[in-house]
Parts: C-alpha cells; structure tokens; sequence
C-alpha cells in the first residue's frame, strides 16, 4: 500500500511501515488543495493536526483505505464520513495517557504549592515563605470528568495520595478501582479538583462555563489538559476573580488553532488575565508531548494499522 506522511513523527513509522511492504512517501509543506490533487493514488494517510480531512478531501480519496492520526483524538477528521466510506480511523490515545497522567499531577502539585510563583520570588531574591505557604492534596476529592484512556491514567497517578477520586462520564459503567463514577450533583457537590479529560464534541465545547462553575458546591481547582474549546476563558476568569475557582492548570488554550501548533494572533482580554493571574499555571499544549510518547504515539498507530490489514 502508498501511504502519505503528512506531518513529521517518530522514525519508527517509516521503517515500520517500509519493514511491512509499504511504499512511503512523504510530504510536509503542500496545501491542502495541492495534497488533494493527489491523494487519489493513496491507500492511507498518516497525519497529526496539520489541517482538517474534511469531506471534500475524503472523496477524492478514492483509495484510501486508512487514516492514521498521531495524536488522541480525532476531531480534525470528518468522522461520520470517513465511517460511511469505509475507511479505518486509527488514533493513539494510549501512546500518551501516561504523559497526560503525570502532566496533570504535576500542574496540580505545582498549583496547590505555589511552586512557579515561589521559584520566580526566590530567582528575583524574594523570600517569602509564609506567602508561600501550600496546601496538601491530602484528604480531598478529585473529580475527573472524562474517563476514557486519559481520565484512567491522571486516577492512577493518584493512587499514592490519600485523596478520593470520582469521575464523570456520558458513558455508564467506566469506573474501576482507581475512581467511583458518580451523577453530575454529586460530583459538584464533592469535587475539590476538576480535571477535564475528555474529547472536543458538539457537547464538551464550552462545556465549563458560568452556568457549570456555579453548580459547584465547593471553591475548586481546575485543570485542563484536554481541549481549550471545552472552557470559556472569560467564564474561567470570572470563576477566578470571584474565587470560585481557586487556581487553574491549562495546558490548552481556548485561543490556539486547530493545528494546536500555535495560538490565534488576538490576544483577547481574558487571556491577559490569565496571563498575570498568580494563581494560574500554562503550558503549550505538551502534556501528551514527551520523549517516550512520540515513539509510544508511533507505535500504537504502526499496530492498529498493521492488526488491521496484515
């Protein structure tokens, strides 16, 4: 089978792929409209977040037979139509859920211990330790929404803490020894700590809103390290100032392009918020994005496609 390279991966995905028969070609730099001149003479696809596989790309993708998506989701990909012509949709969410996992605590940690506020004091030769001054995760409910691959491991994570740990999900019996799944009152009833792990659909999309914070019960924390869309920053940032929302963990931004590689130019007034806020930790969208899981991501893809058609 022809298979396209559409954007850069692991190494292992060529030689893999060359290893089992497969004639590799890559092409990092066309547009969109000049890769759909040609992808008729492809029978798969492998592709991160470089533009969207819409349905006009996917008929003239007569051949393709597979697309292989680097990455957790698959929202940049028209997937009803995909389905309809029959084509297999490989994503790799166990490539990088242990890298999420330990993403997730670390921000967590780092919040409820000032630790990125503390480490800049202390490099300007402030020494303020009473400012400082954290507070355990020790006896607290963590409250996950979303536990899929992602969800699962940020629980496992957890397991050495003294902490309970419930969960969320649309899906009915998902939870298992690591966190006890509960209906939306109880969860924002009890929860201390959010953390979103869920995929960006028509029904997470801004999802965490006023509406959403105020049905808490309690001041909360909130980390995302799922998708930017699923929280609207000015509601975050309301849920801030009033204290509702005792810190947050972000490491997607509601401002940042499809392609995830960048943020929109505008810089809106929320935003500058965030910026400033010292109770507010940021990241570029790499909590999935270590070492070991772009060769892990690589090789999920290699064998979901080759237990497919080998």
């Amino acid at each position: 089978m022809k298979v396209l390279h559409l954007d850069t991966n692991h190494p292992l995905l060529l030689d893999q792929f060359a290893e089992l028969g497969f004639e590799n070609h890559e092409d990092y730099t066309s547009t969109k409209e000049q890769i759909e001149k040609k992808i008729h003479l492809y029978d798969g696809i492998i592709i991160r977040s470089r533009f969207t596989i819409d349905q006009q790309f996917l008929d003239k993708a007569i051949n393709l037979k597979f697309i292989g998506r680097v990455g957790a989701g698959l929202e940049n990909i028209d997937v009803e139509h995909a389905k309809f012509k029959e084509i297999f949709l490989a994503s790799a969410p166990e490539g990088n859920r242990n890298a999420v996992g330990e993403h997730t605590l670390g921000m967590l940690l780092s919040l409820m211990n000032h630790m990125c506020k503390a480490d800049r004091q202390v490099k300007k030769g402030k020494w303020k330790r009473e400012a400082n001054r954290g507070v355990e995760l020790d006896g607290k409910t963590v409250g996950i929404i979303g536990y899929g691959n992602m969800g699962k491991a940020f629980a496992k994570k957890l397991r050495g803490f003294d902490v309970e740990v419930i969960c969320y999900d649309i899906v009915g019996g998902v939870d298992d020894d690591n966190a006890r799944q509960v209906g939306i009152m109880e969860f924002q009833q009890r929860s201390d700590i959010v953390s979103l792990h869920v995929p960006q659909t028509e029904q997470t999309m801004g999802m965490v809103n006023t509406e959403f914070i105020e049905g808490f019960h309690k001041p909360f924390w909130l980390l995302n390290t799922a998708r930017g869309k699923c929280v609207v920053t000015k509601d975050l940032v309301k849920g801030l100032k009033s204290g509702k929302i005792l810190g947050a963990g972000l490491d997607v931004l509601e401002y940042e392009k499809k392609s995830f590689e960048n943020m929109f130019m505008q810089k809106p007034k929320a935003f500058k918020y965030l910026r400033k806020a010292k109770n507010v930790l940021l990241t570029p969208h790499v909590a999935g994005w270590t070492v070991e899981s772009k060769e892990k991501l690589a090789q999920t893809i290699v064998d979901k496609v080759k237990e497919r058609f080998c």
